[in-house]
């Protein structure tokens, strides 16, 4: 498998007229493995919200281009404290959203549908959990079944938000485990994370942005000591009531 590249030009996205990310061009190179990281407030969370198609920029243009010209398969991990975990649903039936846009409203799972959600259950350590309340689980069991679902959907660009917040250290590094299989196995992956040493440790590339892009390369280059000082000045300047801005800035 080769995973897709995703270009990004010139993108704006605003909430209430008021800019998130500003301006951004970059390109994640087809099985990539890339960190986003910046203050917050920075339009980390808009930008994969954006590129997910949840968040409609104002200007600027989002490509994902799968190098064998059919389409892309995306996945978004959005981060836990913006789900409901009360929804009386048991965690099976939470692995086969995943297959959702192949089932549609009115198909049943099939019996290798459901194997399939088992398989995803054992491969993120919830064996025997299918019939298990999600209202029942740990922040951290949790975090694992959405990796589960995120397994069944077989998708090439992997977008995740925040995904080991408020997981403990073992979960955090199976779940670190399952994302670098995805881009051993050549997936495009993109995360937001706020872990600057985890991001230094086990991912190649980063993009800095506090609003607008500070630095996107090798990750070594972009977490320096100048480049991080710049995005916290950045962020000190910010004016939450700045206007849209009226055209896109050069590359």
């Amino acid at each position: 498998m080769r995973g897709p590249e995703l270009r990004i030009e010139h993108l704006t996205a605003t909430h209430r007229r008021h800019p998130a990310v500003h301006h951004l061009t970059a390109r994640f190179a087809p099985g990539s493995l890339t960190a986003i990281v910046g203050p917050n407030g920075a339009g980390k969370t808009t930008l994969l919200r954006a590129v997910a198609g949840l968040h409609r920029p104002d200007e600027g243009r989002i490509a994902v281009t799968h190098p064998e010209g059919r389409p892309c398969r995306l996945a978004l991990l959005p981060q836990q404290a913006g789900m409901d975990r009360t929804f009386p649903i048991l965690c099976r039936d939470v692995v086969l959203q995943g297959l959702w846009s192949r089932l549609g409203p009115f198909r049943g799972a099939s019996a290798e549908d459901r194997a399939r959600a088992s398989a995803a259950l054992e491969a993120v350590g919830l064996g025997g959990f299918g019939q298990r309340p999600v209202a029942d689980m740990s922040a951290g069991q949790f975090q694992r079944l959405l990796f589960a679902r995120l397994l069944v959907q077989d998708a090439d660009l992997i977008l995740l938000d925040e995904p080991f917040n408020a997981v403990d250290a073992r979960t955090a590094a199976d779940l670190l485990a399952v994302l670098k299989r995805w881009h051993g196995e050549g997936r495009t992956v993109v995360a937001v994370l706020h872990d600057l040493d985890l991001v230094r440790a086990e991912f190649p590339d980063c993009l800095l942005l506090a609003r607008e892009k500070v630095a996107f390369g090798p990750t070594a280059e972009v977490l320096s000591a100048a480049n991080r000082l710049k995005a916290r000045m950045m962020a000190e300047a910010w004016d939450e009531d700045a206007a849209i801005c009226a055209g896109p800035k050069a590359a």
